[in-house]
Parts: structure tokens; sequence; C-alpha cells
């Protein structure tokens, strides 16, 4: 059996709606039948609240804590869960990333992902396209220099360059 809200309170050297608000915020955790224990409701309160302002009381600040028997060592967090202190440390760091991001967004050094595979659709058929075109556009003045019939050779090497463009089109290109 604990120790009841007021005497809790008394033992704390808080007010008893100190200790209401800290049960309320989740910070310290009441025993089944209402009452505090003492000893882990200390050590919940120092864990999962923050130190005090200056010019505040300091009396609550002078409540002896003892360490957490049960730290969950793997990952580094205490056995109840997360602090207050710890969830603001890791509030802080994803506004720390998030502005990092926007500002090398800003700055131009980072680019929208489809618009960047948009833009590479783009150039890939371009030169796609181009190639497509040149036989229709050498053949005629390589089949004169060649002595050899003009649609013949632009047969030969419009098949050649759609082979050649089939096993490019093979490849399996990984965008991450």
């Amino acid at each position: 059996m604990g120790l009841s809200i007021r005497a809790y309170a008394r033992h704390r050297g808080v007010s008893d709606t100190a200790v209401h608000k800290a049960i309320r915020a989740g910070r310290i955790t009441p025993e089944a039948d209402g009452t505090i224990d003492p000893d882990k409701a200390d050590r919940d309160w120092a864990r999962n609240s923050e130190p005090p302002k200056e010019g505040t009381s300091a009396k609550a600040a002078k409540v002896r804590v003892s360490d957490d028997p049960a730290p969950n060592l793997a990952a580094g967090l205490p056995a109840g869960g997360t602090s207050l202190l710890q969830a603001r440390t890791v509030n802080e760091v994803v506004k720390a990333q998030t502005n990092k991001v926007r500002l090398a967004r800003l700055k131009g050094e980072l680019v929208d992902r489809n618009q960047a595979i948009a833009h590479v659709f783009k150039l890939a058929r371009t030169e796609r396209d181009a190639w497509l075109n040149w036989p229709a556009r050498i053949s005629a003045q390589m089949a004169a220099r060649l002595g050899m019939d003009a649609h013949t050779l632009h047969v030969a090497l419009e098949a050649a360059v759609r082979e050649h463009l089939a096993e490019l089109g093979e490849l399996k290109v990984r965008v991450d």
C-alpha cells in the first residue's frame, strides 16, 4: 500500500494539484488501489519531467531519486518506455532533419524524384528517336559512296539499329 495523493505531494514538496497533473499527463502512474508508490513515482517523475526552471521552487529537485532498476539496455530506453525528455529529443532531431532537407531543396541541391524520372524518360525517348531516324538520313549518302542500292543499305542499317536498341531495352535499370 502506497501513499495517498496528498501524502505523496507532501513527500514530494509540491501541491496535490501538481501530482494530479502528473498523473493525468502520464508522468507518474498510481497503483491499482489509487495510492502512489513513492519510490517508483519519484523515479518516474524525474525521468518524465523537465528540470525545474530557474526561480521556481527547488523542493522537487531536492528529492533523491534512485536509478531505474531495470533499464532496457538493448534499446537504450527505460523499462517503462520513452521518457518525456527522450521524446522531445527525438522530436527535435526530426525537426532538424526536415529543415536540412527543406534547405537543400531551396538551394537546388535536391530534385523531385518524379520530375527526374520523367526527365530521364524524355531524354531516353529523344535518343531512341534520333537513332531510329539516323538510317533514313544517312543511308542515301553512304550508298552513293559505296556504290550500292540506297534502299538495301537503308533496310540493313535500320535492322541493325533496331536490334541494338532492343538489346539496350532489355537492360533492367533500378531507380532507388
